[in-house]
């Protein structure tokens, strides 16, 4: 017998930055929409795992999306004449602009690495549109890895790249799960990892953590021991510096939790999803509604 998974993959064209791009994205399950990012030069297949989970699916509608340039989303048009640098600003609109396209009512944001700092973002600037947010492997600010060497003729991107970012995870973590992640970051077009992590090491919201309501988007973050890139120490800081935000560092695992070791990395995701489950449908119930109205009225 055939065996299908669950997942179902489309295109939609939004508007980014004044122009269209062609988004392809990956959905399974019922329920809560939960958007998931992935990591600098990789794309959604690194949530394939949490996309299979028949628990997971039994609650939530599990999106992730490849950004534009990654995977199965192509470049905008006349690609070729510019350098891709991501900025916090493009980022920020490009999730917001999916998460409207599919007019998502309080969608959860799961984000790992880049997205991991991201979800920071998009909860200090949109968190009254999002359920919640949980971010992996991120930090108000993370020392950067920004560097030129992936564009040089005489490196092999496709293989330093991917090498390079092996490191970072935990020898616990099942080998073929980890050779899984190196595959993906070998397949990268060239400069995309290089633009990605212009993002994660540009982007600094130190000194803007209380500016992030948690009673309003509920904030949860978390980095596993071995990661050197955003070490548990940066993570920590951020929690303790964000006023009601939860989270931590996980013990032997690193930075690509949520495809390097799911079993373990779900351990802190799912009881995450199912507390902004339950904080989101107390804020968006009749009679909160009914409170806040005659509270401010």
């Amino acid at each position: 017998m055939t065996d299908f998974e669950p997942i179902t993959g489309r295109y939609i064209t939004v508007e980014i930055a004044g122009e269209p791009n062609r988004i392809y994205f990956e959905e399974s399950g019922e329920g809560i929409p939960v958007v998931c990012l992935h990591t600098a030069g990789a794309d959604s297949r690194q949530y394939r795992h949490l996309q299979t989970d028949p628990e997971v699916l039994a609650s939530y509608r599990v999106i992730a999306f490849d950004l534009p340039w990654h995977g199965k989303s192509l470049p905008p048009g006349k690609w070729w004449e510019r350098e891709y640098l991501l900025t916090a600003e493009l980022y920020v609109e490009t999730v917001m602009a999916l998460i409207h396209a599919l007019e998502l009512d309080q969608p959860l944001v799961v984000g790992c690495s880049m997205a991991g700092s991201l979800v920071l973002e998009l909860a200090r600037l949109h968190g009254a549109e999002l359920g919640g947010v949980v971010g992996f492997s991120g930090a108000a600010k993370v020392n950067g890895r920004f560097h030129d060497w992936p564009l040089m003729p005489d490196i092999n991107s496709n293989q330093v790249v991917p090498s390079w970012t092996y490191g970072l995870m935990a020898p616990q973590s099942p080998t073929e799960a980890k050779k899984e992640v190196w595959w993906m970051y070998s397949q990268g077009g060239p400069g995309i990892y290089r633009g990605d992590t212009y993002f994660y090491s540009a982007l600094d919201l130190r000194g803007k953590e209380e500016q992030i309501d948690t009673s309003v988007c509920p904030v949860y973050l978390y980095t596993g021991e071995y990661d050197y890139a955003c070490t548990p120490e940066e993570t920590e800081e951020t929690v303790f510096a964000v006023p009601g935000a939860k989270g931590g560092r996980m013990p032997e695992i690193g930075h690509f939790p949520i495809s390097e070791n799911y079993a373990l990395c779900r351990e802190y995701l799912w009881p995450a999803l199912n507390e902004l489950k339950s904080s989101r449908a107390a804020r968006t119930s009749p009679q909160q509604s009914i409170e806040h109205t005659v509270r401010t009225s």
